[in-house]
Formats: C-alpha cells, structure tokens, sequence
C-alpha cells in the first residue's frame, strides 16, 4: 500500500464534458506527466463522486467532486549529472547559484534526470536533508525556463533558518523583465488574489476570491520602441506571480508562451532573478547576491532596443 503525500479535492464542470480523466488531471497537477497520472489511477488512489476508478479513460459527466490521493516520492538513488553550475557564492553552510534558463530546479513525478538537483548531487559534497531524497537542499523554486539566484542550503540548520526566512517573508526578492508594450505608470504597486485560472487549470490568474494575495512592486529601468525592460522586487512569492501580474497590468512578459503572445523571437520568457538579500543562516550577517543576465536575455534586449547597461553596471559593482 502506498503511503499518501497530499490529497487533492477537485470539481469538473460543464466544459470539462466528456474530457478523459488522465487528460483532467494531467493538466490540473503541476509537474505531472501523463504516464503518472495514470500509474496513480491504475493504484486506485482516484475516486469520482466517492467511488475508486481504475481506468484512464473514463470520461468525465463535467459535474464531478474528484479526490486525487498523491502517493509519497519513489525513494530513488538520483544520479549525480555533471551538468556545469555557475556557483555565485559558497561556504560551508550555503551555496547560491546562478540557475540557467530550461533547468527544472528538482526531480518530480517520474522526471529524474537532468534537474538542478542532479547537478548539485555531483558538484557539491553535502546538502541538507529536510525536503527527503528528492529535493536535497532545496528551499525555493525558480519555473524552468526563469533564471537567476537560488540558495541551496548544505545543512539542516542552514535550511531551516532558511525556510523560515521565505516563511516570514523577511528576505528581499527581485528580478528584471523584459515586457511587451510602453508603460503609462513608470512604478508601481500590484497588490491582487491568484489563483488557479477558472478557464485553464494549467494557469494562475488575477481572481476575485479563493486566491493568495500577491503583491509587487515594479520600476521601469528602460524602454525600447515597443518594449520595457522593467526590475521587480515580490513581497509574496506566489506560483507565477510577476509573469500573471505583468499580464494584469497589459505588459506580458517578452517570449511567455503561456500568460504572452508567443516566442517574440525570444527562446524562453525574459525573466530573471536578479538578486536575493537576506540574513546569512548562521553567520547572522546581511548579504545580497546579484546574477548576472544570461546570454538570450542580453539578445533579447538587444533584439527590441532595450539598453541593459544601468542591470549591468548595478551587477559589475554589486550595489
């Protein structure tokens, strides 16, 4: 019998109809491949309307309560993947990185191979062990295809401190953007619910209610003739939250596929996390970490006219 993480309550409504429950949830649970979906329906551990299914194919009635049980992590030996790391700043209890864009940060729902956790697991000797065998020394996330700062903590004192200080919101998390479009307001303040988006399962979007607040502050650093090259500092870290609100506000995110209008002629969505200021774990000292831009994201800003010198200068002297 397998040991139950999380449990999920979900409801099909009218458009749902006639959609395959595999294809439901796939699209509704994030990290989730379609083959895990239906090695969790083929245990038993989803019920329609109270009742166990076995079969991927059943097609929802778009009126159903659906409970997905999700069975712990496979206890697995990853693989230690000597995937290059550009390692900003170490010490015996923390190590921060630069992550590149298209790196997942950790290994999920059958997907073990080529994450930022099997890059660690080769170059770096210790990593703490309080998020188990899958997620060794991780405290945040960064989405694939967003780059910049992550803290890893080598420790389980280090992580907890750390987790706490995400926790209780006390560290100070900006990035830089390239956006679609002339900004009216040159800063700002975004403060709004998000939540799952009511009409694809897959996005999170502004809400009225049953959302998170979020909240973020933004400036604009410079513009191109149709785009903006734009820092913003979170006070809340929210799935999505800068690329949802950049589409609030009429200023999606260059080359977003997903909250934009496509590639733009960028590779990936032109978000970075540009700099982490926090209190060291254990030595009780204030520190601030800088990424310098990623190649595309220089490419990007040059493609649209935009002029990175002032992200630039900031990062060479490190103020």
């Amino acid at each position: 019998m397998m040991d139950i993480k999380e449990t999920l309550t979900v409801y099909a409504n009218e458009d749902d109809k006639g959609k395959r429950i595999d294809k439901f949830l796939n699209e509704l649970i994030d990290d989730a491949t379609r083959s895990y979906i239906q090695k969790i329906i083929d245990n038993g551990l989803v019920e329609i309307q109270g009742k166990k299914i076995t079969k991927s194919g059943n097609k929802l009635k778009g009126t159903e309560t659906i409970v997905v049980n999700i069975p712990e992590d496979e206890v697995l030996d990853l693989i230690p993947e000597d995937i290059p790391l550009d390692i900003i700043y170490e010490d015996s209890d923390i190590v921060v990185i630069n992550k590149s864009p298209n790196l997942v940060v950790h290994p999920a729902h059958g997907n073990y191979t080529g994450t930022l956790v099997n890059a660690l697991l080769y170059h770096i000797k210790d990593l703490s062990t309080i998020n188990g065998v899958i997620r060794p020394g991780i405290v945040h996330r960064l989405d694939k295809d967003t780059s910049g700062v992550i803290v890893v903590a080598k420790n389980d004192e280090a992580h907890g401190k750390l987790s706490e200080m995400f926790k209780e919101k006390t560290l100070e998390k900006t990035y830089v953007c390239i956006t679609k479009g002339i900004f009216k307001e040159k800063s700002g303040r975004v403060e709004t619910l998000i939540g799952r988006d009511p009409r694809d399962r897959k996005k999170m979007a502004v809400v009225n209610e049953n959302g998170k607040i979020a909240i973020s502050n933004y400036e604009v650093l410079d513009e191109g003739k149709n785009h903006s090259l734009v820092k913003v500092r979170i006070e809340t870290g929210r799935t999505h939250q800068i690329r949802v609100h950049m589409k609030h506000l009429n200023h999606p995110i260059m080359g977003d596929t997903t909250y934009g209008n496509g590639s733009e002629g960028a590779e990936r969505q032109m978000l970075h996390a540009y700099s982490l200021k926090f209190t060291h774990p254990t030595k009780n000292i204030e520190m601030r970490v800088i990424a310098p831009l990623p190649e595309d994201f220089k490419r990007a800003a040059r493609h649209v006219g935009i002029d990175i010198s002032k992200i630039e200068s900031e990062i060479k002297d490190g103020e």
